[in-house]
Formats: C-alpha cells, structure tokens, sequence
C-alpha cells in the first residue's frame, strides 16, 4: 500500500486555492477525472467528450473536439488543400443565354472578375474540379457538351466531350481524379449518374443510378463520398456513393426538410448545403452533414436571405454561395468558415447578375 503526504494544494500559479471542477477521490483507486480519449481510424467517433481528438485516417486531418462539435486543426486538408477544389473561386452559366465565367479569390472577400465564355450557353449547369481543370457541362437545347478550364489560366473553355444522356438542372462532385454527374432533367426527370477522368478528355460513361429521379438537387465531396441531395424528386432524401467505385447510390440520411434549387460545397470533413426552394418560397437555411458518416442533416446557420437557384464553391476552408434572392437574377456573394457554426456574412459580387449558375472551384497557381 502507498502512501501520499500532501504539504499543500494550490493552483496552476501557486497563488490560491486548486479547484477540482472534474472530481477528486482521495480514498479511492479512481480520481472521477477522465482524461480525454483519442480515436485513430475513418469514421468520426460517437459520443465524444470535449477534448477528445480524432485522426480521420481517410483525409488525413486531425480534429478536436471542443464546444460540442469536431474543431479541424491540421492535416493535408486544412493546409489549403483539397483535391476537388482551390483558392480560386468559379461561378459560370448565368442564365440560359450568356455564357459568362467569373472568378475570384476564395481566401479574400471581394468582387468577382472575368474569366472567359464557356462554348455555349446553358441551364443550371453541372460542375466539378479536380483542383487544376475545372469541367462545367454546358447543357442547353439539346447539347451534352462538357468544357473545361485550368483554373489558374483565365480564358474560354475548350471541348472535353459529352455526357451520356441530355439534362440539365442536375449536380456534380469530384474526389479529385473522377467527376460525377448527376440527376437533372431531360425529356423526363433522371435518376442518371455518370462519370469522367477529369484529367482525361472524352465522353462521359455510366455510373450507375440515384435512388430516385430528381432535379434541382445539390451535390459535395471529400476524398471518398459524392453525396447528392433533395431536389424535385429526392426531396429531404440524401443519397451517397464511393466516388472510385461505378455502383448505384446508397441511403445517407435526410435533410431538414425538402428542399430544390439549392447548392453545395464541401471541406475535407463537412458538407454543406444553403438555400433553395422549401415550404412554397425561398430558403435561407444553411445545413451541414459529416461526410464520413452516413446520417441527417444538422442547422449550421442562416443566410443573409432567402435565395435559390445559384451555384456554390468553396476552398478547404471557406464556402462561397451565389444568393439569386427569389430565384430572381443577382450578383450577391455570401461567405461561410466551413467549421464554423453561425450565419453567412457578405463577400462581395459577381461581375453581372444571372441565375441558375453553378460553382466549382481550383488552383489560382
């Protein structure tokens, strides 16, 4: 049996008295002090304690938990790197008759500027990146074209082939080497999923299928998942498929409610979605899910208003959303921190007002 003789307890400065705010045993083999525990692996540990650290294998990041939620603080992905996405910030396709591309810097609030003319016009695009070549398929009267840009270069898009089937209004995410495309509609509403090599150009091919038809939906990524969203079809519904793997989609969880015409970004851990068409006008809500882990949607805050139908970008670090306030033409730019609980704050304007644009996004360098 061991012995400790205490002289005296004081606090950290050795000027007052010790307080014990988690608990001290003096008698027994226990001190009620539980130390914070630390989960190495790809999925987010579950009931985790204030101080409690994850490495997500998968993404290679460190997070900690602090305030009731996973605080990002290093790793590949919080260093201003992930592989679908940049500091360069690109909206494109503003309505169904200019073929305008904007770009700005995603790390500084400002105004947007010209990039170049994508080769034709078209209605709510699809767009995805691989951080270097941005693709947005320029989907109008009946053509499938998908351009693309290096992201760093600003110029017109070039050719780099077609989807599968003709649509518009749908989504597209990238885990950095494949791009999918997603729901839209065409003749009719469409379940279609299919995919390209970003850095490859040709036709698109066969992915496999949404769980439902849909339109107006919205789509993110992390090294993995593509998770697609709600829209005229899927509604609250979220479905999620492992980007390097040609298969049908699989139940991820729901969203607060049903919603359309809205859009979406990702960082390495949290996918986030804003907007849209819900309750018979437009939404304002902002809601994130943790990609690695299949389940619903949770509040992340309010936009500066209620808006539809604009696309949406974002950096490691940072999301950027095209308010169309009413699903009316608008050059607004609001701008979240990804990891950050609270509502949208301004970040400038595009260089016209449009609507139904889409967002990507990719090295400035």
């Amino acid at each position: 049996m061991s012995t400790l003789e205490v002289k005296k307890l004081t606090d950290r400065v050795g000027t007052g008295k010790p307080n014990f705010s988690l608990g001290l045993n003096v008698s027994g083999s226990d001190s009620g002090i539980s130390p914070p525990t630390r989960t190495e692996g790809n999925t987010e540990p579950s009931s985790p304690s204030n101080g409690d650290t994850w490495y997500d294998t998968d993404n290679d990041t460190y997070d900690v938990y602090m305030n009731n939620e996973w605080k990002r603080f290093i790793g590949s992905a919080s260093s201003n790197s992930i592989a679908w996405g940049g500091d360069r910030g690109i909206v494109a396709g503003f309505s169904t008759s200019d073929n305008t591309i904007n770009y700005f810097d995603i790390t500084t609030a400002g105004n947007a500027s010209d990039f170049g003319d994508l080769s034709a016009v078209g209605y709510r695009n699809f767009a995805c990146s691989d951080s270097t070549r941005a693709l947005i398929a320029s989907v109008g009267n009946a053509t499938v074209t998908i351009d693309y840009i290096t992201t760093a270069t600003p110029s017109n898009s070039s050719d780099f082939g077609d989807l599968t089937v003709y649509r518009n209004r749908g989504a597209a995410c990238s885990d950095g080497t494949y791009g999918v495309f997603g729901g839209g509609y065409g003749n009719t509403y469409s379940n279609v999923l299919d995919y390209v090599t970003i850095q490859t150009t040709g036709n698109a091919s066969d992915f496999g299928d949404l769980s439902a038809t849909t339109d107006y939906l919205a789509a993110c990524s992390d090294a993995t998942k593509g998770i697609f969203a709600g829209g005229n079809g899927l509604g609250a519904a979220i479905d999620y498929i492992t980007i390097a793997t040609p298969s049908n989609a699989s139940d991820f969880g729901d969203l607060l409610a049903s919603v359309s015409q809205f859009s979406g970004f990702s960082d390495a851990t949290r996918g986030v979605f804003g907007g849209g068409y819900s309750g018979g006008g437009s939404s304002n809500v902002i809601q994130y899910i943790t990609t690695a882990t299949a389940g619903n949607s949770t509040d992340f805050g309010d936009l500066s208003a209620g808006a539809r139908r604009g696309g949406a970008c974002s950096n490691a670090t940072r999301g950027i959303f095209h308010l169309c306030s009413g699903g009316s033409s608008a050059n607004n730019l609001d701008y979240i921190t990804i990891q950050t609980l609270g509502n949208s704050a301004d970040f400038g304007d595009l260089t016209i007002a449009g609507k139904h644009t889409v967002g990507t996004s990719g090295s400035a360098a």
